[in-house]
């Protein structure tokens, strides 16, 4: 009888795939692999062109492979005092309290909208719906933020206006609704409260859309600079995108009040914008992967889950 199972276990399920079928999987891998490489290809040229010299590009151009290895842009940059390293910690700072804060709110804001006991989770879903549709504008955000909220220069108008989100928070809301509704009634079967049930029994399951959802917050953190251009004036309140922006936009400037124009000596410009972009863009290439495989469950959020 032993036999006979081992036998049986032993044995595979082999699936004849047609021509057609292997086909379609060969185009559709080619067109991935496309993709794939149109997206890294820019990339790898101003990593290449980030460690060439000015000389080298102004003659040759860009090239896969750096031309005449040099780290002069990253040296330029860095030479700028502790402006960059501060502006640093404030998109760092920002990036961390918002996102964290973010998801807070979007997840309680989610998890009520789910609840079926909630009464008026509709009405409350159409007044956060009809906000996507209608925008007062830039000039009444100002007015509010400045003269109302008074945030004129102040670190949280980088915060607290990109807290919550519509679409982040009906993207939550569906997935909570795809959790079984007798794991919440299993918990107040045992006492937990509706704080316990959102935090000890939803929030483990809902790691793909946290996942998701605090990649969204993060990387529109992390590339804060439109807010940064109409409030902040003081420099040491910076983001990191917004101080590069005006290095970039003022290079000639801030080469003569650091003392490092030369008459006769080409400046590194153009790797110097390249040496800024991968500053900007390293740190989150580093963080991605390690949400990757969440980030990829969250974008079938409202899916069917066996």
């Amino acid at each position: 009888m032993k036999h006979n199972n081992s036998k049986t276990s032993m044995h595979t399920v082999h699936i004849k795939h047609s021509f057609k079928d292997k086909l379609f999987q060969f185009w559709a891998i080619a067109v991935i692999a496309l993709i794939a490489v149109i997206c890294v290809v820019p990339f790898i040229f101003i990593l290449s062109g980030s460690f060439s010299s000015e000389s080298a590009i102004a003659v040759n151009g860009f090239s896969l492979l750096p031309q005449d290895f040099t780290l002069n842009a990253y040296k330029t940059v860095l030479r700028f005092g502790n402006k960059i390293p501060r502006a640093y910690l404030v998109t760092i700072f920002i990036t961390i309290m918002g996102t964290s804060l973010g998801m807070l709110t979007t997840s309680m804001s989610g998890f009520v909208l789910s609840r079926q006991d909630f009464k008026y989770r509709n009405t409350a879903a159409f007044f956060i719906y009809f906000t996507t549709l209608f925008s007062a504008g830039m000039i009444p955000a100002y007015l509010v933020n400045v003269n109302i909220l008074h945030l004129n220069n102040n670190i949280l108008v980088l915060i607290l206006p990109s807290i919550m989100n519509p679409f982040n928070i009906f993207l939550f809301r569906n997935f909570l609704k795809s959790i079984p509704d007798a794991l919440m009634e299993s918990a107040r079967i045992d006492g937990a409260g509706d704080f316990t049930v959102y935090w000890r029994v939803m929030m483990p399951l809902a790691k793909p859309a946290i996942a998701t959802i605090g990649l969204f917050l993060a990387l529109g953190y992390w590339n804060e600079w439109y807010r940064c251009n109409l409030y902040i004036k003081d420099q040491n309140m910076y983001t990191l995108q917004y101080l590069l922006y005006n290095m970039l936009q003022n290079v000639e400037k801030m080469f003569s009040e650091q003392g490092l124009s030369t008459p006769g000596i080409q400046l590194p410009s153009q790797t110097m914008k390249l040496a800024t972009a991968m500053l900007a863009t390293g740190p989150v290439l580093i963080f991605y992967p390690f949400v990757q495989k969440y980030f990829t469950g969250g974008l079938i959020v409202g899916g069917v889950k066996g």
